[in-house]
């Protein structure tokens, strides 16, 4: 009989919980919060995430029971610990341990990074790659290495996805930023010169962000997004070779929401090309944050035997990828 876990994902600005088992989604209800003005408020998303959670999990339940699921066959209920926004996690985690208690199954907290990547590889033929992560708040290079996802390069300051929305809210761009920049990009007449901050391994953006500002005082809104964006990718993409470099991988997988980005695809795509290694990116709907992932690997941590519990289940803004005991590969 296949495994059926439950996910709630609600790090930040999407609610979504889903319903998985081991050949694809069954099925996802997801409820977003936006901002009336500038990038997310905590507060107010995780109100917005308890206002809608009943509302999103009912609908979930009432789906599956269409597709003749009976929601007390789900094994377990998976949520995200961490990273992210705190008051939104622990909104999430409430939500898990109440239906964790009342379908009476076990819950397990996952790391939200590490759904991303494995999301990405069940919905891709990648294996074993190298990942650039990128989000809101994150930005890491990382590779499974002996029972680890291990960090070879990270942001040092921001992700790279809230300096994407900072530069767009000084540029007078509503929110996400990203977007709105990559398409102000694609009318660019010529390159801005910015700060390129590699530094070892790690990278950093509030230099980039500021200097990008400052130049929309005298250079073209085009210009100055065009520029921000390749050298900001640029950064990334040097990094993510040099782990591809060091690790002796030959694949590469995009993870995160800023992976919508078609100029960053290109940039990953040419190098791993140069490089003799395949490049991946899933299907946009799982890039971004979403219920399907959390699910997914909850299910795999449910199938290696990894079950939190209900008093472990305490949340974790700043939980780290690499301190994660990767038991299901």
């Amino acid at each position: 009989m296949k495994t059926r876990i439950l996910g709630i994902e609600g790090t930040a600005w999407n609610l979504s919980a889903a319903v998985v088992d081991e050949d694809d989604v069954i099925s996802e209800v997801t409820e977003t919060y936006q901002p009336d003005t500038g990038g997310i408020h905590p507060r107010e998303a995780s109100q917005h995430h308890a206002k809608y959670a009943s509302t999103v999990i009912q609908k979930l339940l009432e789906n599956i029971k269409s597709k003749g699921i009976d929601p007390k066959t789900l094994d377990a209920v998976a949520f995200s610990q961490g990273p992210g926004l705190g008051p939104c996690l622990r909104t999430v985690a409430t939500a898990a341990r109440m239906l964790s208690l009342t379908l009476d199954i076990p819950i397990i907290g996952v790391n939200h990074c590490i759904a991303h990547i494995e999301v990405g590889k069940w919905k891709t033929p990648a294996k074993d790659p190298v990942v650039l992560y990128v989000s809101g708040a994150n930005s890491q290079v990382l590779a499974y290495r002996k029972g680890k996802y291990r960090v070879f390069g990270e942001t040092l300051d921001v992700g790279i996805g809230n300096a994407l929305d900072k530069f767009a809210r000084s540029a007078g761009l509503n929110h996400p930023g990203g977007p709105r920049i990559e398409k102000h990009a694609e009318n660019f007449k010529k390159y801005v010169p910015l700060p390129y901050v590699v530094k070892g391994m790690d990278f950093s953006f509030s230099g980039l962000t500021t200097a990008a500002r400052d130049a929309l005082e005298y250079e073209a809104m085009e210009d100055v997004c065009y520029s921000f964006q390749e050298t900001a990718f640029a950064m990334m993409v040097e990094v993510t070779e040099r782990a591809l470099a060091h690790t002796g991988k030959n694949e590469v997988l995009l993870a995160g929401g800023v992976g919508a980005n078609m100029r960053l695809r290109d940039m990953l795509d040419i190098m791993s090309n140069d490089r003799g290694a395949s490049f991946y990116v899933p299907e946009k709907r799982f890039m971004g944050d979403n219920g399907a992932m959390i699910a997914y690997l909850g299910l795999l941590m449910y199938r290696s035997g990894s079950i939190t519990g209900l008093k472990d289940s305490h949340v974790d803004p700043n939980f780290r990828p690499d301190s994660v005991e990767v038991t299901w590969i």
